[in-house]
């Protein structure tokens, strides 16, 4: 297998999952708590066709696969509609909160499986291990940094619903406001200001170091050091 063809592979299929099982726990919790939109629209199923977005869950993981760059995407978002919720200021954190817990469990798992690996000393061995074992890697690194990034107290970031439902009511309209404008707002902070002031790169000074810390506590419930 060819070094581009390895990269893909090992970085596509665990971001995948990663994000399907992000969008369904929205739309689990979101049931749970009265709203069933997602699930009668068909989208509380772990099939992946389901939830991609040809760019965000296909096109933009290989492009940065393919260069070596860090792999993170998106998938189509599950609808919540917020009113059918039962408390629908507190429930809608805890829907939110739902995608960056589940992506801390499927980490949870992924080291447990990486420690198994370790453990039976088949990771060094090459072959189909080492290819599970490389999967099992980036699937930890991708859930984990998933898990963070999601928090970004920012609209349209799962973050900016927390902050929401923490809001005194009266700032809450000023805050959708911000939401409606949250795409741009996120390609000005994530893309257009670090090119311009790389000291501002909120993905490098916040998100980052805090990524390397739990993936590194994970990484060491595992046995193993990157």
């Amino acid at each position: 297998m060819s070094d581009t063809l390895y990269s893909i592979a090992t970085w596509l299929i665990p971001l995948v999952i990663a994000i399907v099982f992000h969008e369904v726990a929205h739309g689990w919790v979101a049931r749970a708590l009265g709203d069933p939109t997602a699930a009668r629209l068909g989208r509380l199923t772990l099939n992946p066709i389901r939830h991609v977005d040809p760019i965000g869950t296909v096109g933009l993981p290989l492009l940065l696969a393919v260069t070596g760059a860090p792999v993170f995407g998106w998938a189509k978002p599950v609808p919540v509609v917020t009113s059918r919720l039962r408390s629908p200021r507190w429930h809608m954190m805890l829907v939110a909160l739902a995608g960056a817990g589940v992506n801390l469990l499927l980490a949870l798992v992924a080291a447990l499986g990486l420690a198994a690996l370790v453990g039976s000393g088949s990771a060094g061995d090459g072959g189909a291990a080492a290819f599970v074992a490389r999967n099992l890697l980036n699937f930890l690194l991708i859930n984990v940094f998933l898990a963070i990034f999601n928090l970004i107290p920012l609209p349209p970031f799962d973050g900016g619903h927390v902050v929401e439902g923490l809001l005194p009511r009266s700032a809450v309209p000023g805050w959708q406001k911000l939401a409606r404008v949250g795409f741009p707002l996120l390609i000005v902070l994530l893309l257009v200001v670090p090119a311009i002031l790389p000291q501002a790169d909120i993905v490098a000074r916040a998100v980052v170091p805090i990524v390397r810390a739990v993936a590194g506590g994970f990484l060491g419930l595992a046995g193993v050091a990157i």
